[in-house]
């Protein structure tokens, strides 16, 4: 059984990467949804969070798993029993970082090899980035993400916040 890693910061997790996670169940045997603490991001949700919003949006499929990642991909790959880096391109200018991530990556650790997945075209406009701004100005994101993540967005970015879901 080959296990798939489909890492991400998923500040909120979007239709756009359910897409690429429903489609990659479907290749592989098992699938881990590793939520991504980075630092460098100023993130919305905190791991813990986004790790919960994950796994709400993933019941339904019996294969596939969420855990928080630190530190390098290709050490928490090879912990996970992994083979394969999942890895999604939704336009011409992802490919470029994404090429030498996946070339960094395979330097560190030959054995594991990155598939690129492109999501349906209804979400290639799609990301994190846009639908928390959309819902920062009180746009309507519930085309683009799970009913979960909408109210948990609408809570995080209410008059005085709440501090977490």
């Amino acid at each position: 059984m080959r296990t798939a890693i489909y890492p991400g910061s998923f500040d909120p997790i979007t239709n756009g990467h359910l897409d690429l996670i429903q489609r990659a169940s479907l290749v592989f045997g098992r699938v881990i949804v590793a939520v991504a603490n980075n630092d460098a991001k100023n993130a919305l949700f905190s791991v813990d969070e986004r790790q919960r919003l994950v796994q709400q949006s993933v019941t339904h499929l019996a294969n596939v798993e969420t855990d928080s990642l630190t530190g390098l991909l290709v050490d928490y790959v090879e912990r996970r029993g992994g083979d394969v880096i999942i890895r999604g391109l939704r336009a011409v200018s992802d490919f470029e970082f994404e090429f030498q991530l996946a070339l960094m990556n395979r330097k560190l650790n030959e054995r594991i090899e990155t598939l690129f997945m492109m999501p349906r075209e209804a979400f290639t406009f799609l990301s994190s980035r846009v639908v928390k701004e959309i819902a920062r100005l009180g746009g309507d994101v519930g085309a683009f993400v799970p009913p979960h993540v909408r109210a948990a967005l609408a809570e995080k970015l209410r008059p005085g916040g709440a501090p977490g879901i």
